[in-house]
């Protein structure tokens, strides 16, 4: 399942980001990639370590958990502090794969990535290229959004970032554990609660079908969530 959610940023936290990013001091972006990914990875990273980092990535976690979509989809357990990313004018990240656990001695943190996000930085207009390629049995799915908006897609998949050809883009990149490890289950709590709130808009969350189909989803919830 593939999720896009615009606004996860607000424009005041989007400025903040682009503000900060545009004097930061970057890194070569291959040093922090796995033994496959590091040979096809050409972008540049801001340094874990750096206050600026650090300071942006409690920003953005703020901003997801806040966002009420980011937690139907994703139903979090742990989310890895994001990592800030640079593509300039002929930079790309060829197709990989992302670990399956990501591990910070700083955080204390060791997670099974179920899920991965990007959260667009750049405003859409300001470069040319640079679009995220989900791979699926079935299809590759071009992504490119505003900046501040997030897709949120399967750690499992095949992807890469297309060469930006003009201007520079910047994005956060996360990981996630899930409290549902199954895709399957995640997918189908996920359309359950969307259509829950498209019913409540419709009439009330005190509405009886309302109620009824709420209690069924907590106790999915209840039933395949791990902690």
């Amino acid at each position: 399942m593939l999720v896009t959610i615009p606004n996860v940023l607000n424009q005041n936290e989007l400025l903040l980001c682009q503000r900060e990013l545009a004097t930061a001091k970057w890194a070569e972006g291959g040093k922090t990639a796995g033994a496959q990914s590091r040979h096809v990875k050409h972008n540049q990273q801001l340094p874990e370590q750096s206050s600026v980092a650090q300071s942006l990535a409690k920003v953005v976690t703020r901003a997801l958990l806040r966002n009420e979509t980011f937690l139907s989809a994703s139903v979090p357990l742990q989310i890895f502090p994001p990592l800030f990313n640079r593509y300039q004018i002929g930079q790309s990240f060829g197709s990989h794969v992302d670990n399956a656990i990501r591990s910070s001695e700083k955080y204390f943190m060791r997670i099974r990535t179920d899920l991965s996000g990007t959260l667009f930085l750049s405003d859409i207009n300001s470069y040319a290229g640079g679009e995220l390629v989900v791979e699926d049995a079935y299809s590759k799915q071009q992504i490119k959004l505003p900046g501040g908006s997030l897709v949120l897609y399967p750690s499992t998949s095949l992807h890469h970032v297309a060469e930006v050809t003009s201007g520079e883009r910047l994005a956060a990149v996360f990981w996630l554990q899930s409290m549902v490890r199954s895709a399957f289950e995640r997918s189908q709590l996920f359309a359950l609660d969307q259509a829950i709130q498209a019913l409540a808009a419709r009439h009330s969350m005190n509405d009886p079908v309302c109620l009824q189909l709420s209690n069924i989803y907590h106790n999915l919830v209840r039933n395949w969530a791990e902690l």
